[in-house]
């Protein structure tokens, strides 16, 4: 990716000052950029008001050959939204708690030197980004980007459950907290569903998920089958019903996906003993969902408050993501 116009390209960074070093990143984008000899690059921070959307669409307004965002993981989904379709490389710092979506990308976590190297050294590789349309109350419709994965019910609970000074201390370990303080209470509610314009479902859930990629910190494989790259999204239709549907729940996730599946002895296993019905899996380009009542929803980690029906598209090919040279996509 050595530039070949001079000085005239510069990179823009969008950062979010609560989350990251903001003059460690400056000193070392700037210092990078004159190596390659590059113009200085332009710094753009994240707001209240503005959690990256606005300033990542400045960033290509004023330019920029390439984009990258340092931050947690609603400021890599705001930018990821204002990046679709652009053909402008993309790349992630990683920071914050989970960086999901740098984990799935198999990014370094702790090395945010590397990938600034990449925007100049590396290639670049077209991923996929999920679109969520949101239907609430009143009828007022709007839509967001999702670069990891959207989800109701339970999971939207658990994420507005975790202590957000816990977050800081311990990392993704307080979504558990989350966790702990959101399934006494958890009960099922009704949705009716259909995947890419097929037969409608109707069904009793605790959660539904829609995903672009699946894996979790500590290896956990949520959507063993999903693809950043293959132009579908990934479904899961959570309903476990009592303490052993739990169980078995934790089993399909931990042990089945995240373990057995690694093995060809291990997916014999699986094939033998069937379907889980604590938790349904399906795939397609679109997938929608109603609900009886208000259901709260969330975006990549983050709150987006109760609606009543959930259109989710997957969008090929939308970011064009900055990644190491040498740098293994064949898990994508």
């Amino acid at each position: 990716m050595t530039a070949s116009e001079g000085d005239s390209r510069h990179a823009a960074l969008v950062l979010n000052p609560i989350k990251v070093d903001a003059q460690r990143l400056r000193t070392a984008l700037t210092a990078r950029s004159k190596m390659h000899d590059w113009a200085p690059p332009r710094i753009y921070e994240t707001t209240i008001e503005d959690p990256g959307v606005e300033a990542a669409r400045a960033a290509l307004a004023d330019g920029a050959s390439a984009v990258l965002v340092a931050g947690g993981d609603g400021t890599v989904r705001a930018v990821s939204e204002a990046m679709a379709g652009s053909d402008i490389p993309f790349g992630i710092l990683p920071g914050g708690t989970g960086n999901l979506f740098a984990r799935n990308l198999s990014l370094p976590l702790t090395q945010p030197e590397t990938m600034m190297d990449a925007v100049f050294t590396g290639f670049t590789h077209a991923i996929d980004m999920g679109w969520a349309a949101l239907t609430r109350a009143d009828g007022t419709k709007e839509e967001h980007g999702f670069v990891v994965l959207a989800g109701m019910g339970l999971d939207a609970d658990m994420i507005a459950n975790t202590n957000p000074d816990l977050k800081k201390s311990v990392g993704w370990v307080a979504y558990l907290d989350g966790a702990a303080r959101s399934l006494p209470g958890a009960k099922p509610f009704r949705i009716v569903f259909q995947v890419d314009d097929g037969k409608l479902h109707s069904a009793k859930v605790q959660s539904m998920l829609f995903a672009n990629c699946g894996a979790l910190p500590a290896g956990i494989a949520l959507m063993p089958d999903a693809s950043l790259d293959d132009g579908r999204m990934d479904v899961a239709v959570i309903q476990p019903s009592g303490p052993l549907g739990w169980l078995g729940l934790w089993r399909k996730i931990w042990w089945d996906n995240s373990v057995l599946r690694r093995s060809r002895a291990g997916r014999l296993v699986l094939e033998r003993r069937g379907r889980d019905a604590s938790i349904r899996y399906l795939a397609g380009r679109t997938a929608e969902a109603a609900m009886v009542s208000p259901t709260s929803i969330e975006l990549d980690g983050d709150e987006f408050g109760m609606a009543v029906r959930m259109a989710c598209r997957v969008q090929q090919g939308a970011l064009l993501m900055v990644l190491p040279a040498g740098h293994n996509t064949s898990n994508f």
